[in-house]
């Protein structure tokens, strides 16, 4: 219950803005500038105990307490490590990154390449951070964008060092630290420095911007990707391109033209410039590390040069001396085998142009039992995946479609959260995806319903990714027509949980909601003409009632469980005392925790609404339901449940199999019913909203 309560009270403050860039959340609750206050007036330097220096920070496995990897490590101070330390000197370049040991390559190519956005690397690198002897307190802080919002991630400046260097990213000299500090604070939100080994570094670009990821197989281009490279550039995306390397030994080796195989290219530039009487498709492409350039055609001496237009050569400004160079479309995708794009969230820009996306994001769960379905493949569970939908209004101005078929350009993108900081425990990436259907015209006002397995067997696929993949984000980019489109996410396998985030980038507005996330409730009550009661039941509510003429919970468990013995149909080991309890505080309106023969007739006749459920539930008449049938059966009792009340429920009542027996069915049933007649009895102004001070809180929850 507290986790829930958390969950509540963290949903409220990210709807008055928590999270945003401006108000960016504190992480693990530590606040820089009170932390720093503190420092500075006590006149001691910070030490994190939430991320302290130590075997804990550095790892759980081959930087674990007992590898040889870690032994002799010191956690020192700049000033340990060397004389006049600084946090950034003459400013943030690449020279400052060189990789220590640690698997973290992709990480600091990220960085590198955040070094030539300098407008995108302050937002990462918060001002004003210095060794200067009047504002050191040894505590430094970074903003990293970290699953849908901005966190503000605080860590001391205690670094791993071997006979007094540092043991993993230093500057050239050894006296810039923003580069390592950098490092720290994104080890510490994955857990440990070794949750930093292995990745790509698109990875680390969306959380140093927010933005959503596309990647492409060159192999495999698209006919249009010179297009969607153009539209990118002059959006302000951040473009990434790579060579593969087939083994270990071609890392970082040279090819005949001067490309680095396996390291990280960044892309600047996409124009098609006037050649001998035609266009040719050009590609500016920058070395992080400024080591090499391309030395083949339309390089920075070659004699294509020549013959173009001295105007626009001096546009191009084909001659640079910072690892830059042009190269013809035709040969870039020949050498390249990789591509990415992070398309950058309008947050995340500081231009004015209005040619960036508009966003949608979306954070769920995928629960065991629930919301945890599967891809297509288990058609019994995948339609009980959470839903969302989209509605395309407005094409692209520059829609490539037919005029009575325009089209709409959309990039969904799918992420799996928090599994970094989970490799510790063994757990591993999930396998992701997710499928696109078209909403047929006769249901796109039915927002409020989540679809059944019927719609998902007679409806044809409109999109999915082309498969599965063990990655943190997967992503598509897709031209739709207009209209009405549902996105399902999903595991490949039914019963894997884990939390994810969708997002949805399009190039005009949409309208964008989560499928069924109403709570609708009409429990069935029933009228006074339907009360009358077989003499057989009424004498067996009298022998327990005797002169008193009402029940206590033991007195109905002995009714109930007699009467429910004569139903053969029914298998059930009858209902227990806690549930028996649960009843009298729906039925009992005077306050005496007992039942009048009235009160019982009306439980009775709800309980005959409620068994006709189950039993129709129990098709296999095991006495009891798979709690994926939970939804449907609780709508057939007048309750449409959204995701988070569905998996609360099912987590509540459900067994390790995933099951649920008859009691704990009749029981959640009974519960929901308590609680919606008690909230209705509370919103006295009928607005969906009820104020409790802490003890009208506690009794109602205890009643």
């Amino acid at each position: 219950m507290a986790a829930v309560a958390a969950k509540v009270a963290k949903d409220r403050a990210v709807a008055e803005g928590l999270g945003t860039y401006e108000n960016p959340v504190k992480y693990l609750d530590q606040d820089y500038d009170e932390l720093r206050a503190k420092c500075l007036a006590s006149k001691t330097l910070f030490r994190d105990d939430k991320f302290p220096a130590g075997n804990s920070a550095l790892g759980y496995k081959d930087l674990g307490p007992n590898s040889p990897k870690t032994a002799g490590i010191e956690w020192k101070r700049p000033s340990e490590i060397c004389e006049k330390p600084h946090f950034i000197f003459d400013g943030a370049t690449r020279s400052d990154i060189h990789q220590g040991h640690l698997g973290d390559c992709w990480f600091l190519a990220s960085v590198a390449s955040l070094t030539l956005e300098p407008n995108l690397l302050a937002r990462v690198l918060p001002e004003k951070q210095s060794f200067e002897k009047n504002d050191y307190a040894g505590i430094f802080n970074f903003k990293f964008w970290r699953y849908g919002e901005w966190v503000e991630v605080v860590v001391d400046d205690l670094l791993p060092t071997k006979d007094g260097r540092l043991e993993f990213v230093q500057s050239a000299k050894g006296d810039e630290f923003w580069s390592p500090l950098l490092e720290k604070a994104y080890a510490k939100v994955n857990g440990s420095y070794e949750g930093l080994t292995g990745g790509s570094p698109i990875e680390a670009m969306e959380d140093f911007t927010g933005g959503i990821s596309e990647t492409y197989d060159l192999k495999k281009a698209p006919d249009d990707l010179y297009q969607i490279m153009q539209k990118a550039v002059k959006a302000e995306s951040l473009l990434g391109c790579s060579i593969e390397i087939k083994n270990p030994k071609e890392d970082q080796a040279l090819t005949t033209r001067h490309l680095v195989k396996g390291h990280a290219y960044s892309i600047t530039g996409a124009e098609e410039v006037p050649y001998k009487g035609k266009n040719v498709q050009l590609v500016r492409v920058r070395n992080p590390w400024g080591d090499y350039e391309w030395n083949g055609p339309w390089s920075d001496e070659s004699s294509e040069w020549n013959d173009v237009d001295p105007k626009v050569r001096a546009v191009l400004d084909h001659k640079a001396d910072d690892g830059e160079f042009w190269m013809s479309y035709s040969d870039w995708i020949k050498e390249f085998t990789r591509l990415d794009i992070c398309n950058l969230h309008p947050d995340s820009l500081t231009s004015k142009e209005q040619h960036k996306w508009s966003t949608t994001m979306f954070n769920g769960n995928w629960i065991r039992g629930s919301t945890a379905g599967g891809c297509q493949d288990y058609p019994e569970t995948f339609w009980t995946n959470p839903q969302f939908r989209i509605r395309l209004t407005d094409p692209d101005h520059d829609h490539d479609g037919p005029t009575d078929d325009p089209c709409c350009t959309v990039i969904v993108g799918l992420m799996q959260k928090f599994r970094r900081r989970q490799k510790k425990l063994g757990e591993a990436l999930l396998t992701i995806g997710y499928a696109v259907y078209r909403v047929p015209e006769e249901m796109q006002n039915k927002t409020d319903i989540h679809l059944t397995k019927d719609f998902f067997q007679k409806t044809v696929l409109t999109a999915r990714l082309s498969k599965f993949t063990n990655l943190r984000e997967v992503s598509k980019r897709m031209k739709l027509p207009v209209g009405d489109y549902l996105i399902v996410p999903s595991t490949f396998e039914p019963l894997k949980p884990g939390d994810f985030l969708l997002r949805i980038f399009s190039e005009k507005s949409a309208v964008t909601l989560e499928v069924g996330n109403v709570v609708k409730v009409d429990p069935f009550e029933p009228q006074d003409s339907e009360l009358a009661m077989t003499k057989q039941i009424e004498d067996v509510f009298q022998k327990v009632a005797g002169d008193k003429s009402a029940v206590t919970s033991k007195g109905i468990q002995t009714i109930l469980n007699q009467l429910l013995s004569k139903n053969p149909d029914l298998k059930s080991n009858g209902l227990t005392l806690d549930t028996c309890r649960e009843m009298v505080s729906l039925m009992d309106m005077d306050g005496t925790k007992t039942l009048s023969l009235t009160e019982f007739k009306t439980l009775w006749l709800k309980l005959q609404k409620y068994i006709n459920i189950f039993m129709k539930t129990d098709k296999d008449k095991s006495g009891s339901v798979d709690a994926f049938e939970m939804r449907l059966a609780l709508k057939d009792a007048g309750f449409s449940l959204n995701n988070k009340v569905l998996q609360a429920i099912v987590q509540r009542y459900s067994e390790n199999d995933l099951t649920i027996s008859f009691d704990s069915f009749i029981s959640s049933l009974i519960r929901l019913d308590t609680l919606i007649k008690m909230f209705i009895l509370l919103d006295k102004k009928n607005d969906n909203t009820i104020t409790l001070n802490l003890t009208e809180w506690l009794c109602a929850i205890l009643a």
